[in-house]
């Protein structure tokens, strides 16, 4: 995760002001908050009057991408039905350099890694509340799953045209049928359901009552309503401790979904991970590449053997 996040206080003064307009009175005291990849600030404040939030703030010089998807989260949380399981937006700060998210705080704490089955369980059965709640998706204008991840499942390819030399053996051997099986699970991604597409533990609370709130939602757009189930536990393989085809088999978004589109999706997302792990790293965002070296290679093994089988 990142470790060069901005802190509350190294905000500009008129971007803490206009943050305090949004909550309607003054911040008086603010706490980082660990997880994620943004540069930026992530932090819960509470103001003069005991209101508590959740603020975000990111401009060009921390990483030039950063307050795009700000920007987009900020459209799509605005269109997020009452009953989605995901923080209300309060608001926002935007001078076209800095833009600040505000939202109602959440008290939680991310699920454990390895995955606890407990909490894995309440999760997965929130994502199923999230999948009705948002079909159709409620967004307008969000892109489709296949446009969004259409690069993406492109790694194969570009690992086929420049393979590095650490490659593993047996995808060095299969890279036709690494990309064929990417291209399955591109086409595989029709639907009506506002996805998450960014589903992993650390953009997971587990409030104090067994609730479950999705946070950050940049990368949302519209696919199968079980693609942020299968995601979901991509991110517990990377963790390991449970059998993923297993809990597959037993969600019901994932159950009777053809087999070689959850495969097709888990390639593309294998490709992505080992063809971006060899990348220099984006300004302001070191870890990322470890990161994805780490999903990259704990994903391969399980697509080698749904593969072979």
């Amino acid at each position: 995760m990142t470790k060069t996040r901005l802190h509350w206080h190294e905000l500009p003064a008129h971007v803490r002001d206009g943050v305090e307009a949004v909550l309607g009175d003054r911040v008086v005291a603010a706490h980082s908050q660990p997880g994620g990849f943004s540069p930026g600030t992530a932090d819960r404040v509470r103001t003069a009057g005991g209101g508590r939030a959740f603020v975000k703030a990111v401009s060009p010089a921390q990483n030039d991408r950063s307050p795009t998807l700000h920007r987009a989260e900020a459209r799509i949380a605005a269109a997020l039905p009452p009953a989605a399981p995901a923080p209300r937006l309060l608001g926002n700060y935007d001078d076209g350099h800095w833009i600040a998210l505000v939202f109602a705080d959440v008290e939680g704490r991310h699920p454990a890694t390895p995955w606890r089955t407990g909490e894995l369980t309440a999760v997965l059965s929130t994502l199923e509340t999230l999948a009705a709640a948002l079909t159709p998706a409620p967004a307008a204008g969000t892109t489709t799953a296949a446009e969004h991840l259409a690069h993406d499942f492109g790694g194969w390819r570009r690992i086929a045209a420049d393979p590095p030399a650490d490659l593993d053996p047996w995808a060095r051997s299969h890279l036709p049928e690494l990309c064929a099986a990417a291209d399955r699970g591109l086409a595989a991604l029709a639907g009506d359901t506002l996805c998450h597409v960014d589903v992993r533990a650390d953009n997971l609370l587990l409030g104090p009552d067994g609730s479950v709130t999705v946070v950050d939602w940049p990368w949302a757009c519209r696919g199968p309503a079980w693609l942020d189930t299968l995601l979901t536990v991509v991110n517990v393989q990377v963790y390991g401790g449970h059998d993923p085809d297993a809990l597959l088999a037993a969600q019901r978004l994932t159950a009777n979904v053809d087999p070689a589109d959850l495969t097709g999706v888990l390639a593309g997302l294998t490709g992505f991970f080992l063809d971006g792990a060899r990348q220099p790293p984006p300004p302001g965002i070191p870890t990322v590449r470890a990161f994805q070296r780490l999903q990259g290679e704990s994903l391969l093994p399980w697509l080698t053997h749904r593969l072979a089988t």
